[in-house]
């Protein structure tokens, strides 16, 4: 799966289950839990929506706000494993 996928697939999950926005414009590089749009309990939900979605399962060290706040981060560490 390549990277635009990834990123579309995770920007409109984190849009309609953690932000329950779908008209929000979530950019890249956007501080998404520093900015307040989810809390760290909803990286748990994006964990799982990833172990489904793309076979990639995220180590609870690896769930944090420093390594994963933004879109870019995310997707980031979802390719490493895909790679």
């Amino acid at each position: 799966m390549d990277e635009t996928t990834v990123r579309e697939k995770m920007r409109e999950f984190i849009k309609r289950e953690l932000i329950r926005d779908e008209s929000y414009d979530l950019t890249d590089d956007e501080g998404i839990i520093t900015g307040g749009l989810m809390d760290s309990f909803a990286l748990a939900e994006l964990a799982v929506f990833v172990e489904e979605a793309f076979g990639v399962y995220i180590p609870d060290p690896d769930l944090t706000v420093a390594k994963m706040d933004t879109l870019n981060q995310m997707v980031a560490r979802v390719m490493r494993d895909l790679q």
